[in-house]
């Protein structure tokens, strides 16, 4: 059994954070190197589907791994942007994919499928995080512990009169 309530708070944070973006009249350009909003929000689109695909895959019964460099493509990350049609889309599309990979909590998946080895290639800004393998449970708290709040962070220091939390 998979606990999500701590995954559906990270989103949660995230989205208000996101709404708060969208609302100010104006956002601080972000520096060198570092994502706009709607590149942010899109990253972590990006990431959370593929999660969704690694999942589901265990689920299936399918050999899955999990990469996230296609998270980190400039192209895939524009592309996810007109597609969502902006800040507004982007939201509805996180939000939508959050209670998606959170349903898969509860009884959703057996101990031995939360269990199961994952091979874990992880980028960030062109640095290698981890080449490992970690069972399928880990990439639920990955996101919960390190990547949402990253973003979250970095969303809401482009707010002016704002501080990362």
């Amino acid at each position: 059994m998979l606990d999500t309530t701590v995954l559906r708070t990270a989103y949660d944070l995230l989205l208000e954070a996101a709404s708060t973006a969208a609302e100010a009249p104006h956002l601080r350009t972000p520096p060198p190197g570092e994502w706009d909003a709607g590149r942010i929000l899109a990253h972590v689109c990006l990431v959370t589907a593929g999660t969704i695909a690694t999942v589901a895959t265990v689920a299936s019964g399918e050999h899955a791994t999990y990469d996230n460099r296609h998270a980190l493509d400039a192209w895939s990350i524009d592309r996810v942007v007109d597609r969502a049609g902006g800040l507004s889309g982007l939201r509805d599309r996180l939000r939508s994919q959050a209670e998606i990979l959170c349903a898969f909590g509860g009884s959703a998946l057996s101990a031995p499928e939360l269990d199961t080895p994952v091979p874990l290639l992880g980028l960030s800004a062109g640095a290698l995080l981890a080449d490992t393998v970690v069972p399928l449970r880990g990439l639920f708290g990955g996101l919960s512990d390190v990547e949402i709040p990253t973003h979250t962070s970095q969303l809401l220091a482009l707010i002016p009169d704002r501080t990362a939390v």
